[in-house]
């Protein structure tokens, strides 16, 4: 009997127990923002003169969390995987928006905005997140791969400036989490390097204003057409 009470006694104090939480480890772009913040130029070193409004960055489903995805190239490139333990502070669209916009207005004298600002601007930036990810080709190699699109509308005549799609690559210093998100932050700093030189590319001062016209695109068009801007 007296055993009996013994196990029964154990059994009571293993459901009681509370269970050992496992600490989630959140990123952001840290340091590395700040740092290319603070001393963020355009090629040549010049100065977007046009006033922009830069909408939210929107991703798909998928990628509308905190989750750090990765892929297994190796294994099944179409199936994505995130990790258990570590996440990001917010959206990657939202880290991105934030850290773009930062940028942006370390070149700019015409000043960028927010939806939230209600103020009247010469241009739309509206960001398209298709891609951000860490990619396996193998169990202890991988790589950061950020892909991203840039539409530039005319606020007022609601017309399609310019549109250019980023792809960037970046090799991960270790195979797990942190690597990934070194890597991201990497090729993140790289693409909007890139965005901000296509952006000085287009935006040419003309009149005390920009009027960029080229429209990127990887087959030859006609003209620019119109697009559905978001009503700001």
């Amino acid at each position: 009997m007296k055993i009996f009470v013994v196990f029964a006694m154990v059994a009571l104090a293993g459901c009681v127990t509370p269970r050992v939480q496992t600490s989630t480890a959140v990123y952001d772009f840290g340091l590395q923002r700040f740092a290319t913040s603070a001393k963020a130029e355009a090629p040549g070193n010049a100065r977007l003169q046009a006033s922009l409004l830069m909408a939210e960055a929107t991703a798909p489903a998928w990628l509308d969390s905190t989750a750090i995805h990765y892929r297994l190239a190796y294994y099944d490139l179409a199936q994505t995987y995130t990790y258990a333990s570590n996440r990001w502070a917010s959206p990657p669209a939202t880290l991105l928006t934030q850290w773009i916009r930062s940028r942006i207005a370390g070149i700019s004298d015409g000043g960028v905005m927010s939806a939230a600002d209600s103020v009247q601007t010469d241009y739309i930036l509206r960001l398209e997140l298709e891609e951000f990810i860490q990619v396996f080709d193998t169990a202890d190699q991988s790589r950061a791969v950020v892909k991203l699109r840039a539409s530039l509308i005319n606020r007022d005549t609601r017309s399609l400036v310019a549109q250019r799609s980023f792809h960037i690559e970046q090799a991960a210093h270790a195979p797990n989490a942190a690597g990934a998100v070194r890597a991201l932050a990497e090729a993140s700093d790289k693409l909007i390097g890139d965005l901000l030189g296509w952006l000085v590319e287009e935006l040419r001062e003309e009149n005390n204003i920009v009027t960029p016209r080229r429209l990127d695109r990887p087959a030859k068009a006609s003209g620019v057409g119109q697009i559905e801007a978001p009503d700001l």
